[in-house]
Formats: C-alpha cells, sequence, structure tokens
C-alpha cells in the first residue's frame, strides 16, 4: 500500500517519539536524551536512547534504531503499513482509502492474514459439518466441550488433500498467494494443502489476527503435529500460544508449557495466563515478549527426558531477562493436560504454590547424574554446584542461595561458600584475560564519518564551513556516502530535516537501524566547544586521509599516483578553521 511521503510526515510529526516509546519502554531524562533498557535485547545497564530532538531511537548495545514509526515496527512486529495505521489512529489522522480496485497493490502480509481468517472459519466449519465428525470426537473425548472449542477456534482440515485450495480459489485467490500464506503446497505434481485429516488450532497473535496453524494428526501417522511455515505473516520465534488471552490475566505470572492441548487444558481448569511456543524451543524473542507483560514464568514443561531438557534451556535465557523463574512438578504425570484430568485444577494450584525455584530445581536434577553414597561422586556434584553458584555476579545474590543450596543439600555452609570464592576468582581472572585479547583496536575511520555527519545535522550553522573541506565523495563507498550524499543536498537547500532523512530509508528497517547508529555517534560528555571542534577537526582530517589511502589502493597509472601524491601534501599542511 503506497502512501505519499506527506502523508508519511504528518503522522510522523504527530507522534512524538519519547511519547511513544515511554509508552512501551520505561525511559528517565539523561541530558538531552531519554535512556532505559533496551526491548529488543536482554541487559541490565540502559543502552537504549530516545533523541526528542532528533525524533530517534537507538540502542547502543544490540545496534536497533530509526524513527518512531520503525519503532513500533520492531515493537509490534508490525510491517511499515500497519505501524502507519496504528500510529495514524494515536493521533486522530485519517488515512486516505483504499479502494476494492486496490486490492491488488495491498501489502501481500495482509492478503495472507485475509485468507489464514478465511481458513480458520472454513476449518471451524468443517470441524462441526458431518464430515468433521471424527476431529470433534477427538476433541471431546480430551474432555472439551462447545464452548472451549468455539473459544480457541478449533476445527478440522478434511482427509482430502486438495480441500482447501480448491476452496480458496473458489474465492479468487491466486497460486502464488496461496503458496505463499504456507496453506498450500505447490509443485510440478500440482497443489496439495499442506494439512489434511488433522485437528487444528489456529495461532492468534497479540492483536487477534490468525498468523498461522498447527494441526495433529488423527491416528498414527506422522509427523504428529505439523505447524504453519514462516511466512510474512508468521514468525513462530515472535510468538505464543494462548498469548492472545494470557495478556489480560490478573495473575502477576505465566504458565508456560509445551503444546497447545497443555495451553487449552489450563485456560479450561482457570489458569487463562498459560502460553505455549509454537513448535519450537522458547527462543529469546519469546522470553522478550513473555517480559512486556510479566516478569515471573513457571515453566510446567512435560516431566519426561524431552521436558526437562527443554527447561535447562529455557532457564538461561528467562534469567538473562531477569526473570523470575520456577519450575512446576507435574509427577507422576506427563504434562499439564494429563495432570489435571486425573488431580483437577485445585492439586494443581497446589503445584503452583510449591513450584521450585529454578536454580534449586537444576541442582536437584543435576544431582540424579551422581551416586552421593560414593565420596568422589558426593564432592565432583559439589564442586559442580559450587561453579553454578560462582556464575552469580553479584554477591548478595550468591551467598543468597549458597545458603538455600547448603540448607537444601544439608552440608556446612562455610565449606560450600569457600568452594564457591575458589570457582569465582578463577572466572574473574579468566574474564579479564580474556576481555584484554578481543579488546579491538577502533582505527577511528567510521566513527569520524559518523561523528562529522551528527555534527552537520546537528549545528548546521557550521555546514558551509564543514563542507570546503569534505565532500561525499571522501566517506567510505556504501551506506555511509550515501546517507552523506542525501545530507549535503538537503543542507544545501536548506531542507534538512530528521524526518525527511529517515523518508528515504522507510521501507528498510537495516537502513533504519544504520542510520540511527551513524546519527547517534557522540564526542562524548561534558566537552567545551574548543574540544568539540578539535574532535571534528580530527574527524575531517581522518576522512580526507582514508579517502587518500583508498584511491592509492585503486590508482591506475603513474599520472593518478602523482596527483594523490600532491593531494597528500596539501593535506598535511591543511588548517582547518572552523571559526
Amino acid at each position: 500500500m503506497y502512501y505519499s511521503n506527506e502523508i508519511i510526515d504528518e503522522v510522523r510529526s504527530a507522534n512524538d517519539i519519547v511519547d511513544v516509546v515511554s509508552s512501551y519502554v520505561k525511559i528517565q531524562k539523561k541530558g538531552a536524551n531519554y535512556m532505559g533498557l533496551c526491548p529488543f535485547h536482554a541487559e541490565k545497564s540502559p543502552s537504549f536512547s530516545v533523541s526528542p530532538g532528533k525524533q530517534l531511537f537507538h540502542c547502543f548495545g544490540c545496534g536497533v534504531g530509526g524513527d518512531v514509526i520503525a519503532f513500533i515496527r520492531q515493537y509490534e512486529n508490525y510491517s511499515f503499513t500497519e505501524a502507519l495505521t496504528l500510529l495514524a489512529k494515536r493521533a486522530n489522522i485519517e488515512l486516505p482509502q483504499v479502494s476494492d480496485n486496490d486490492r491488488a497493490k495491498n501489502d501481500e502480509k495482509n492478503i495472507i492474514l485475509e485468507i489464514n481468517k478465511t481458513a480458520a472459519k472454513y476449518f471451524y466449519e468443517n470441524l462441526l459439518s458431518k464430515d468433521g465428525e471424527i476431529g470433534l470426537k477427538y476433541f471431546k473425548d480430551r474432555g472439551l466441550e462447545s464452548r472451549h472449542i468455539t473459544h480457541f477456534g478449533l476445527g478440522f482440515a478434511k482427509k482430502t488433500s486438495n480441500d482447501l485450495y480448491q476452496y480458496l480459489k473458489g474465492m479468487g485467490y491466486s497460486d502464488d498467494i496461496l503458496k505463499k500464506s504456507g496453506l498450500i503446497n505447490i509443485d510440478e505434481k500440482g497443489a496439495r494443502d499442506r494439512f489434511w485429516n488433522r485437528v487444528m488450532f489456529p495461532i492468534i497473535d497479540v492483536n487477534s489476527r490468525v498468523i498461522g496453524f498447527g494441526g495433529r494428526v488423527l491416528g498414527d501417522g506422522l509427523p504428529k503435529y505439523v505447524n504453519s511455515p514462516e511466512t510474512l505473516a508468521f514468525d513462530k520465534s515472535r510468538n505464543l500460544y494462548g498469548l492472545n488471552f494470557a495478556k489480560r490475566t490478573r495473575r502477576d505470572f505465566f504458565l508456560v508449557c509445551e503444546g497447545y492441548m497443555d495451553v487449552i487444558a489450563l485456560h479450561n481448569a482457570g489458569f487463562e495466563n498459560a502460553v505455549a511456543s509454537l513448535g519450537t524451543a522458547l527462543t529469546p524473542l519469546h522470553v522478550k515478549l513473555i517480559s512486556r507483560y510479566t516478569k515471573k514464568v513457571i515453566l510446567t514443561y512435560d516431566s519426561d527426558g524431552a521436558g526437562v531438557n527443554a527447561a535447562k534451556r529455557a532457564i538461561p535465557l528467562l534469567k538473562e531477562e531477569n526473570l523470575n523463574v520456577k519450575v512446576l512438578s507435574m509427577a507422576p504425570y506427563k504434562d499439564p493436560d494429563e495432570f489435571i484430568k486425573n488431580l483437577g485444577s485445585e492439586e494443581f494450584q497446589k503445584r503452583i504454590d510449591s513450584a521450585d525455584n529454578a536454580f534449586l530445581w537444576e541442582v536437584e536434577i543435576l544431582k540424579k547424574d551422581y551416586n552421593l553414597n560414593e565420596p568422589d561422586e558426593r564432592t565432583n556434584f559439589y564442586r559442580e554446584v559450587a561453579r553454578m553458584l560462582s556464575g552469580f555476579h553479584e554477591k548478595l545474590e550468591r551467598e543468597n542461595y549458597t545458603h538455600a543450596v547448603a540448607k537444601r543439600l544439608m552440608i556446612e555452609y562455610n565449606a560450600l561458600f569457600d568452594m564457591v570464592n575458589s570457582f569465582g576468582n578463577t572466572a574473574v581472572s579468566e574474564k579479564k584475560n580474556t576481555s584484554k585479547e578481543n579488546k579491538k583496536i577502533d582505527d577511528g575511520y567510521t566513527k569520524a564519518q559518523g561523528l562529522l555527519l551528527t555534527w552537520m545535522v546537528e549545528e548546521v550553522s557550521l555546514f558551509n564551513k564543514i563542507s570546503e573541506y569534505v565532500s561525499p565523495e571522501n566517506f567510505s563507498e556504501g551506506f555511509y556516502r550515501d546517507v552523506a550524499v542525501k545530507i549535503f543536498e538537503k543542507l544545501r537547500f536548506g531542507d534538512l530535516r530528521f524526518s525527511n532523512i529517515c523518508d528515504d530509508y522507510a521501507d528498510d528497517m537495516e537502513k533504519q537501524r544504520l542510520l540511527s547508529k551513524i546519527l547517534n555517534t557522540t564526542l562524548g560528555t561534558n566537552l567545551s566547544d574548543d574540544e568539540k571542534k578539535k574532535a571534528v577537526t580530527e574527524s575531517i582530517l581522518k576522512i580526507r586521509q582514508a579517502s587518500l589511502d583508498e584511491k592509492s589502493k585503486n590508482a591506475k597509472g603513474i599520472e593518478e599516483f602523482q596527483k594523490i601524491i600532491e593531494e597528500q601534501a596539501i593535506l598535511r599542511k591543511l588548517h582547518v578553521d572552523l571559526g
């Protein structure tokens, strides 16, 4: 969908980036900017900067950045059009209407969402038809009532392998878009439904849109579960099953489980705060999504080996995001669905209340690998526990957990504490050595380019003086030179605004990120005007020198070399006067 730059700029200008970002992220004023913890990666020290003057955000940790539209796109996982629409509604701006004739120009993602919604309704109606009796029986046998089926929009894919394809073709969708939707497989052999003879679970995002499907085979066929592939609408690492309901919970924690039926069983038992990852292990993006709604998580994975391993992988990800993590014991049953069927919701609540601290749970799991009746193995077990405890970097937290473990294992605190400290000292020493080895020496060229561009857009009055010494051709080929060309051009015509720089990269998130990085290059704090001018002068000289070095590498013939030598001689004598 196309919108003019004038409309885009009107929406952007009506949504102050500080106001928008602060409605999602806690930020505090620090000097000219606002700082907070980045919502796009785990961190403990704020590196996420929002500039009210530039109307840009930038994370100095992970590098993400851009304007207010880019922020909404990243945070909500929206397309450009969806982000613009949200911000337009926020500012009570009416976007131009798109007629039915313009449907072909619509964003493919929106068409796929439309197809998904149609397919979800079709699967639901199938389930309630004669053809769907086998699917309905499956759900009834699992203890679901009609209201549960309706609540989750459950459905059934018929036994014929092109049933959905024929239906969607009849509604006018092309083979190309049906293939891109992930619902239909099309090759030289023809078109086949991805889902057939399966009960269907529509996957609905936090904005109540059907973004994909999961399907469970009826009978003993394999694979048991099939999920939608990655599409423009569906990214399994960014979505959680049941989150569209769980986000409204009054409980202050989430139950994270493995499968669709676990979530449904927990919701039906009154635990509407249950979510599950979508056919994949929990990812950092899942954790980031969870952290938007709660700071407490109870893992309710299956009690088998696979479930234990999944919990062990999930715990460090959740802890990295500073979430409080506990693990619920399902024994003697395998999963939440089976547990609730046998013991009921009250007993499950008791298990929630007694859920084990994640670290102490890991210690108990570790203990199963050792024969504690053998002195050597007992010592090795304690040594491994001490190594785990040494991973707590804060002294008080480390001591608290050492006390808790000593009490749990019924061993002397001081002995365990000494062993923990021995591991801690070794780790600190190794970390320092690694830090020294990995420290990179920056030649300053990249920073010099960003610094000069930043200063030109912040101190427009200096452009005429700076442009006497540097031109866009002096910047490194690629994105820096591209940005330099645009900034020089806009400054010459007196039309420089941060928004119209962003407009040139509106649909490219990666370039928006690089642009925010370039325009957030800083000199440092508490520098005098003379010190700033000195830094800018040094940047001019570095850029000019690097430009000549690049020319010398590519020079052909004696005349070109002679010209470069002459320019280098001029540069050595150059005096930059910024006034």
